[in-house]
């Protein structure tokens, strides 16, 4: 995994914003690796979760939200198909899923071709490009406005520094939910 960089103009707070987000990155890689393809897409509790596609979401959600720091809401669009509502979307009774909420429910999956290396590889990419990103932003306290969906709170706005640090939480909160998985498919404690 990338360790977050310095130069000399790069502040403390960026500094060891990157570094805890390196940390928690780490603690998620060592949940798979070691695994097979198959292992990686097991899922040894009653939760659909498996260890491989817990790495696939972490590495999605941290490329959409950094896409937001730099494209804004436009980035993350959860528009809804035509008569479809929240509602039924909640109720799983709607008539037709909007793509972004197929394309999640593959994020949770090792689907057929994929291995743990590429996995891996595609989270390596991600946080690499990252943390180009953030050492680029000049101001962390720069916002957008959030993307129009029933859990952002409306007219809400997030800075880079609240995108960083909720991809931070994302990631270790998913890290120990691999981590979990692991010891239960073969003993092994990744923490």
């Amino acid at each position: 995994m990338t360790t977050a960089s310095t130069t000399p103009d790069t502040d403390a707070e960026r500094t060891d914003l990157l570094a805890a987000l390196a940390d928690a990155r780490a603690a998620l890689i060592r949940t798979v690796e070691g695994l097979g393809d198959e292992q990686a897409g097991e899922r040894p509790t009653v939760s659909a979760l498996c260890p491989g596609g817990l790495v696939k979401h972490v590495t999605a959600m941290e490329k959409s939200w950094l896409d937001f720091v730099t494209e804004g809401p436009s980035a993350m669009s959860f528009a809804l198909p035509e008569g479809v509502t929240w509602d039924d979307l909640a109720a799983g009774t709607a008539t037709e899923f909007p793509m972004w909420a197929i394309e999640r429910e593959k994020e949770f999956r090792m689907l057929p071709g994929e291995t743990t290396a590429g996995v891996i590889r595609a989270y390596e990419e991600v946080a690499a490009r990252s943390e180009k990103i953030i050492l680029a932003v000049p101001d962390l306290s720069a916002t957008h406005p959030l993307p129009e969906a029933p859990w952002n709170e409306p007219g809400g706005e997030w800075s880079v520094r609240r995108v960083l640090t909720h991809v931070l939480a994302e990631t270790a909160q998913h890290a120990g939910h691999a981590d979990i998985l692991r010891e239960t498919l073969d003993g092994r404690k990744a923490t």
